[in-house]
Parts: structure tokens; sequence; C-alpha cells
């Protein structure tokens, strides 16, 4: 018997799948498997592989304990530590932020469900360290500091500690000088430093530092579990995991980066399907994996390279955001219980209700009396071994079968399509316990594939698994040409995947991609991942804590959560309709309900650009659950006199999303009216877009300045540069001087005197790679008069109900039509149009003079009756026009620059902005007029049209008339 079998062991929160497999026989009719075996997973979770595994050997006496080389596991019993919050097996962790000045804008947990937090958060520290995307220092290490502070956690009896040093991915020194220093004064601490864990993204990666802390104790002591369980067997073979991407790590790496692990399940199930079938004959193709259920039917893309295609940089694990994406998989109601009703029309409905569990209860062919998707099925094919057939036998009419084929074939060509990316046919994989109910031939895919064995497709998946590496960096393209910089980091990343136990002859490059950085010359984000077959025969080290005289406490599910002392907070069900803010003498004061539907309404007024306003928001929002008051006014009710400041962040969104922000805000609007020698009485966003929009919500809080916010903004949208506002269409210079510049680190730059506003533009960027290329910026404010002649108005008000729009077509299951909502709350019609929807299946992006340029396109469905052909849409950070090709070949401009084109996201109605452009998402695309402060003059035009962007022949023709903004105060406030 072969040396190289390995068993696979998948286990899931209702069955624990087994398999055992040599997968030097993949090409076989069997592919390769010797024996499989299904059970329910129990609450011990070492006894139910245990289980799993003799019956791999009963079913297969011939074969050896010492055949075989590995055991490999998927499990989502970490993840289940966290959406329970039992506290039974989380520990509560302090964590040191090597930051300077930095970052103090959102503290650890501020994302974090409350009782989670409460849970986990036992101290957290603000230190000196960190360093700037370019490499340089933005403070020293204090190693005094550092001791001070675990000396501290030490006393609290803290033992898991996280180190989060700044841009540590790029540079990760100080992160292992300061475990360093923590280790010499507490020897037994468990340290996690966050570059070992997660890439670029400092909030999310330390969210995910800070659960993989808290579950090591109980993660290491599960591992050993697993390897107890293996032991017990006469089993002398290492263990593996299965990881959230596919790939295996070692029991070893796993126990100390359980994070890792959280949610392979998807995953392999996917990559078994691909290798029970397309790899058996050697092919190297995308594939759609479609996997019907009981109740549901999941759908995902996977890749040539076996792996699935990944849904987003961002995902949410019970309740907390982290930078490991998912495959993207999208799921719709039908199964084989789906429940089939004829409609008055004489059409045939299937589903999305399902009776699920019950089907072995109420389906006619178990003697039931609710018709099922599987009863029509055993009617239609009469050969199926499910139930009783002749209890459905003469049922049906032939009309009746073909308007349920009917059916069926629509739903599931709606969602195949849905998760294409180009019109081609393909092949697809079906798989799971509801495939019967599929028909043999569906429109647009080229074959269907039922593999074998496809019942234990995710042990499968486990068994086979590879070995990844990814580097995730930010490089210089200065000196260097890209072409040479990606050349020399792909050699890199597979000499990582060598050392995590590849064979070095059979790894690919998986992905590649490059990331311009906005607003920063040559620089480029740059992402690779490699992958490759273990190498088994190498020798690996056995961990000091899997010595098996260890205590074993190993439990799935406690019988009941864990009493954490506090109940969770229910928050009651709004009534989005019937939700009225609060307004009082022409006062609006913002509630934690305004700031979230301002929020998204500020990000879709970005066009594309301005940068997410995520971490703003949630400064924001704790501001007001600690009791900060924010206040919004008419622009009307400014005196002549009143002085209004105006400033913003300057720099690239990409930045801030790892150096989160610290001071340089406030020291900026500080620094400029100590030197003025006056305080504003009233603060306006110079742009109303993106992150910028909420900036004076964070500059007039009580906990700042406490003045009042313009309902307005000096641009009506986002644009790339401070220099296309209104002010300078409709001023001069004056508007903007002095201006102040600060890093929040000490460096300060003030201008009290330019030729023009292009001019302080110019010195500011100069000045901005000096400064770590995300600063304050605050500029010189504007007397009332000046304000209310420039601004545009009620802005504020129209983010607001953007953002209800989209809340209420959340909550009402309207989502299908959360762009004509939106389109409604922005003059409906005549002042803005939903313009197209459908795919995106094409993006091209580049960088000049620190812009990101680039070009997406979006195709639209071909069962859309409401859209056809495609739409192209260049952006300069923010999208610049629509231009429609019909199926026929005639191209047309839709929207143009200065009206608003906005993307948003067919699903869930977010913001698409320009850097979160991918492949096969699903979009609808809005025009918005624009304010006639843009398109009423030439100067409006030459700052705001296409000639601002350089295009001089593409011809501005507005959507409609601009209709002003209904304002929240005016409606309310009577």
């Amino acid at each position: 018997m072969s040396m190289n079998l390995r068993i696979g062991v998948d286990v899931g929160g209702t069955n624990t799948d087994s398999v055992l497999i040599n997968p030097l026989k993949l090409n076989d009719a069997d592919r390769g498997i010797l024996a499989w075996y299904k059970t329910a997973t129990t609450k011990d979770v070492s006894s139910g592989i245990q289980v799993a595994i003799k019956a791999l050997f009963s079913k297969c006496p011939e074969v050896k304990a010492s055949s075989i080389n590995a055991v490999v596991i998927g499990t989502t019993h970490f993840i289940n530590a966290v959406i329970e919050q039992d506290e039974r097996r989380l520990a509560p962790v302090g964590i040191i932020r090597l930051c300077g000045p930095y970052t103090r804008f959102n503290h650890p947990f501020i994302d974090f469900p409350e009782n989670l937090a409460n849970l986990i958060c036992g101290y957290y520290a603000y230190v000196d360290g960190g360093y700037q995307v370019d490499g340089e220092l933005i403070k020293e290490l204090n190693e005094e500091e550092i001791r001070n502070h675990v000396l501290e956690m030490k006393a609290r009896k803290l033992q898991n500690i996280v180190i989060m040093g700044v841009f540590s991915p790029i540079n990760h020194s100080q992160e292992d000088e300061a475990a360093r220093i923590v280790m010499k004064e507490m020897p037994d601490a468990k340290v996690v430093k966050s570059y070992e864990v997660a890439n670029l993204g400092y909030l999310e990666r330390e969210n995910a530092s800070i659960l993989n802390a808290s579950i090591l104790q109980f993660a290491r002591r599960t591992i050993i579990s697993f390897q107890h369980a293996i032991k017990a067997l006469n089993l002398d073979c290492p263990v593996y995991l299965t990881q959230n991407d596919g790939t295996l790590v070692s029991a070893e790496a796993a126990a100390n980066f359980p994070i890792r692990t959280f949610n392979s399940g998807p995953t392999n199930s996917m990559r078994g399907a691909a290798l029970l079938s397309a790899e058996g004959s050697g092919e190297k193709q995308p594939y759609i994996v479609v996997d019907i259920g009981g109740t549901t039917t999941d759908v995902g893309y996977l890749l040539p390279t076996g792996l699935p295609r990944q849904a987003a940089a961002y995902t949410t694990i019970g309740g907390v955001r982290m930078n490991f994406s998912m495959p993207d998989v999208q799921s719709i109601g039908l199964g084989g219980g789906s429940i089939v009703r004829k409609l008055s029309s004489g059409k045939i409905s299937v589903g999305p209700d399902s009776v699920g569990h019950e089907l072995e209860t109420r389906a006619l062919v178990f003697g039931g009396e609710t018709i099922t998707t599987t009863d029509v099925a055993v009617a239609i094919q009469n050969n199926l071994s499910v139930g009783d057939v002749s209890k459905v036998s003469g049922r049906f009419s032939e009309e009746y079968f073909l308007s349920y084929k009917i059916e069926i074939n629509r739903l599931l060509e709606k969602i195949i399509d849905r998760i294409k990316t180009s019109p081609e046919d393909i092949p697809v994989l079906l798989v799971g316990g509801g495939s019967l109910i599929s028909p043999s031939s569906i429109k647009g895919v080229s074959r269907i594939i039922r593999p074998p064995f496809h019942e234990v497709a995710n042990a499968v998946g486990a068994a086979l698994a590879k070995v990844s590496a990814v580097i995730d960096t930010v490089v210089s393209t200065d000196k260097v040409p890209l072409a040479e910089v990606l050349e020399q980091l792909s050699r890199n990343v597979v000499d990582n995947v060598v050392a995590n136990g590849a064979i070095r002859e059979t790894i690919v490059i998986a992905e590649i991609d490059s990331f311009p950085l906005p607003y920063i010359a040559n620089k480029v984000r740059v992402v690779i991942k490699g992958i490759g077959e273990f190498d088994f025969s190498k020798k690996f080290r056995v961990p000091v804590y899997s010595s098996f005289d260890m205590p074993i406490q190993d439990t799935l599910a406690p019988d009941r959560k864990a009493d954490l002392g506090k109940q969770e907070i229910q928050t009651p069900t709004l009534d989005i309709l019937g939700y009225r803010p609060t307004v009082k003498e022409g006062v609006w004061t913002i509630s934690e309900t305004d700031l979230e539907w301002i929020t998204q309404g500020c990000y879709i007024l970005g066009t594309g650009g301005g940068g997410t306003p995520y971490t703003t928001f949630l400064y924001l929002r704790d501001q007001i659950r600690q009791g900060a008051i924010m206040r919004i006014i008419a622009p009307e009710s400014l005196a002549e006199g009143d002085l209004i400041a105006h400033g913003g962040g300057m720099g690239s969104p990409t930045i801030a999303m790892e150096r989160l922000k610290g001071p340089e805000y406030f020291l900026a609007h500080k620094s400029l009216y100590s030197f003025i020698g006056k305080e504003p009485d009233a603060i306006i966003a110079i742009e109303i877009g993106g992150h910028n929009g909420l900036y004076s919500l964070a500059i007039g809080s009580s906990k700042c300045t406490n003045i009042p916010v313009l309902d307005g903004d000096f641009m009506g949208r986002a644009y790339p540069t401070m220099w296309q506002t209104t002010p300078c269409i409709l001023g001069d210079v004056t508007h903007y001087l002095p201006a102040l510049m600060t890093d929040g680190n000490g460096n300060k730059m003030l201008m009290l005197e330019a030729t023009s506003t292009k001019m302080i533009e110019k010195a500011f960027r100069a000045a901005l790679a000096e400064m770590g290329s995300s600063v304050g910026v605050a500029l010189g404010p504007l007397l009332g008069k000046d304000a209310k002649h420039c601004v545009v108005p009620n802005t504020m008000s129209l983010s607001w109900r953007i953002g209800r729009a989209v809340a209420c077509a959340r909550t009402t299951n309207s989502i299908d039509f959360v762009a004509d909502a939106i389109v409604a709350e922005c003059g409906g019609e005549k002042s803005s149009r939903f313009v197209f929807r459908g795919k995106v299946v094409h993006i091209d992006r580049r960088l000049w003079k620190g812009h990101v340029y680039g070009e997406v396109i979006i195709e639209s469905d071909k069962d859309d009756t409401r859209f056809d052909g495609r739409v192209t849409i260049p952006f300069k950070n923010e999208n610049m026009w629509v231009k429609h090709t019909s199926p026929c070949g005639e191209d047309k401009m839709l929207v143009v620059v200065p009206d608003l084109v906005c993307v948003i996201d067919s699903q869930n109605g977010d913001n698409i902005g320009t850097p979160e452009y991918r492949y096969g998402l699903n979009v609808s695309v809005i025009g918005i007029q624009a304010h006639p402060h843009w398109t009423d003059s030439q100067k409006g035009m030459d700052f705001g049209g296409p000639k601002a962007f350089g295009f001089d022949d593409v011809e501005y023709h507005p959507i409609g008339v601009y209709t002003t903004p209904r304002s929240v105060i005016e409606e309310y406030g009577s």
C-alpha cells in the first residue's frame, strides 16, 4: 500500500466528513478515493474526528496507519468561540500601538460589538513608533515607555498581548523589537505581532490580531486535542489545518495563528469539487461551482489555479471587520426543499421558502402534502431513488413541467450570470444534496459536470489543500520600472511559499495586483500570491505545547453561552419612514442614525473618489455615544460678518487606511485660528463627497470647537484638487489665505501669500510627500456673506436623504430599486437618472502626476429589459463620464462631469469607490445634475468640466435641471 495516503476531515456545524485518498491517483475513475464517511459533529470535537477516521480504516482494513503521511482538518471550531462570545474560550487582550501621534482617532475595539469588546478588551496603549509609507520613521521606539505599559498589563494579569505598528507589513523591525521588550518583562506572555497575522489596513489587521490573541490558548488546547485524537489512532503523521483561502498550514502555525483557519469550509467545498472533476482530466480553466442544498443554492467562481475568486478586501466575522477576504459566493433561495406553487397566472413559482430539514416528512414523495422541487424532479426524471415515485406519478401535467423547468432555469441562469466575468459560456461543477433538481443544461453554461463523491467534496478539498504565501507591500517606481519590481517580488513570494513547505517546482503565481496610490507620485501597492504543492516528505519540528499528557478540554458548543455579566444591548428596530431627526429653533442635532445615513450619502456623492468615510464615521459615532453634540444649521442663518472655517484632509486615501488619523485635523484648525487671533462662528465642509464630508462634524463637535456646521459644502461632490471649489470660481485666492498644513507629528507649513489657489495646491502637494503623504489642512476663513454666495446648499441634507433611501431599501427588501430611490431623493427624473445597471467586465488603472487614471467597463445583464449594451466610465480618482455603447455599436454620452457619476453596489446600495472596482461586481450607475455654480459659467466649466481633467474634446450636456435638495431643517423644524 502507498505510503502517500492522506486523510481529509471537515468539521462542520452539523456533520463531520472524512475521506481517505491517494493523491497520486487523482486521474483514476475513483479519483484516488479509497473510502469516505459522514457522521454527526459531536460537542467533543476530538471524539468526532476519531469516529470519522476510524470508519475509514473499517472500510479499508488493508490500509495500515503507517501508510498515512498527513491528516488535514478543516474546521469552524475557532470562529464559534467568537460568534458565541464564550468567556471560557476568549481571553482578555492587551494592545500596544506603535503609532506616535497617529491612530488615536480610532481606538482599539471601536467597531467591535459592545459585549465582545467588554469581554476581550483588557488594556491598550499608544506609544512612540511606526513608519510612514516610504519607510521613514514616525517615531523611534521608547523602550522605557513600552516597559511601563507592560508592567501595567502584568499587574492586570493579562497574558495575551498584541503589538500593532503603523505600516508594519512593510517594515516589521519595530514590532519585533517591541515583542522582545514584552517577553523580557513577561516571559510567559503570548505575543502576537500584527504583521504576521494580516496585511495592510490598520484597523482590520488590528481586529484580526486581537481575535487571534484572544483565542490563542483555546486554539492551542484544541489543536492538542486534534493531535491527541490522531495519536490515539496510532497515526504517526503530522496534522495540518486548512486556511480561509483553501491552502493548508501546519498544526504548529495554526496554533499560533488560528484566525487564518476561521472559515475554510466554503473554500474546501469549492476546491474539492474542482479536484474531483477538472484536475482529474488535467484541465486548468475557470469553473462555476453550483452547490444546491436543501434550502439555498450557493454559487462561486473557481479560478484556473483551483482557488476560489475572493469576494472583497474585508470580511465581517462575529460582527468584527477584518482584512481576510473570503470566497465570492452568491446565494439564492433554491434547494431540494424549496416549495413549488402554481400562481393564478398559470406560472410556477419556486421558493425562496423551503421545508428545509422537514423534507422527509412534508414532501409528497415521503407522504407529505407540500409540493417541493424534489417532488417535481422525481416526477420528471422517474429514475431517481428518492422517496416513493408512485406518490407523484401522473400528478403533474406536461404544461406544469414546462413552466417549472422555465422557472428553475431562470433562477439558475440568473445566479450563474451574476458570478460570471465574461459573456462566454463556462463549465459548471454541480454538487450538493439538492443537485438532483438541476436541469441537464443551463443557458450560458458550456457543460454541467457532476463530480463523483460530491457528498464529501469539502473533506476532499481539505485533504488536497496546497500551500501559499502572500506579499502585500507599497513600492516605489521612481527609479525601477514597475515590471522589474513585480518580477523581483514574484521571486520573493516563491521563496516564501517554499519556506512555508511547498515544492518549488510546483509553485505558480496565483494572483498579482498593483494599485497606484492616488495623490502620491511613483508609489504603488502590490499584492502577489503564490501557491504550490505541499512537500509532505519534509520533517517538521513538533511544537513543545503538543505533549499528549496535557489535559484535553475540548468542547464544540457549550450548553449555554457564558454569562458575560452584562445583557447585550438590544437595539430597537428603527421605523425608518417614521423617524424624525431632532430639529429645534433652526438647529439640527445629529443622532447616531443621522450620522449613519449622512456617511452613506457622503460616500455616494464622492463620485468614486474622496476616500471612504468609515473611520471618521466610527470616530464620530464614538463621540456621540460619549455625549458629544454636533449641530447643523442652514447657510441662510449666517450673519454677513460671521467667520466661516473650512478645510479637510489632503493626501492618499490608501495611506489613511493604514496610518489612521491622529491630531492633524484638529491641530491644523487650532493652529490657523491661533495665528489669525479669532475663533470661527461656524464651519463648512470643503467637499461633501468622501471622508472630507464628515470633517466639519469632527471639528464642530462639542468635544472640539463646539461650533455649528453648515448644511452645505463648496463642491456638491468630490473633486481631486482643492482649487476645484466654488470659492475659486466665484471669488479669488484671498478666500483660502492664510492656509496651514500639518502632519500632526511636529511639522507645519503656513502660507500667507500666493498668486493663485493652484499655487497653494502645488506648494502643499510638494511638501505632502515629506509629511507622510497624508495631512490635515485648514484654509483661510470666509465671511458669512461670501459663504452664502459660494455654498452648494443642503448637501448634508442630501447625504442624509440618500443614506435613508439605502437603509429603507435594505429593510423593506427592495434593494433592486435602491437606485430609483436615490434618484427620487436627488430631484427625481428631471434632475437625476438611473442610467445603467450591469456587471464590471474590465478595469484599467494607471498613475499620472500623482492621480490614478483609468476606466471601468460595465456590461448589462442579457435578461435585463431596462438596460442593454455596455457603458465605459473613465476616472481620475473620481468618475468623469458615462459613455453608452449599444448592442449595434452606437455610442452616446449619458453623463459628463461636472454632473455626478455615482456607482453603487446593486446588491446592497453601498458606494463603490474607484479603488474598489473589481471584475464581476454587479453595479448600478446614477447620474445627478451638478449645481449651477459649475455649469452656468465658463469658469465653472473650466474648473470642473472635462477640460479640467485634460479632455478638451469631450462636450458637456446636462443630464437635467438642477433641483435644490430639500433641507432637513426646513422639513422637520416646523
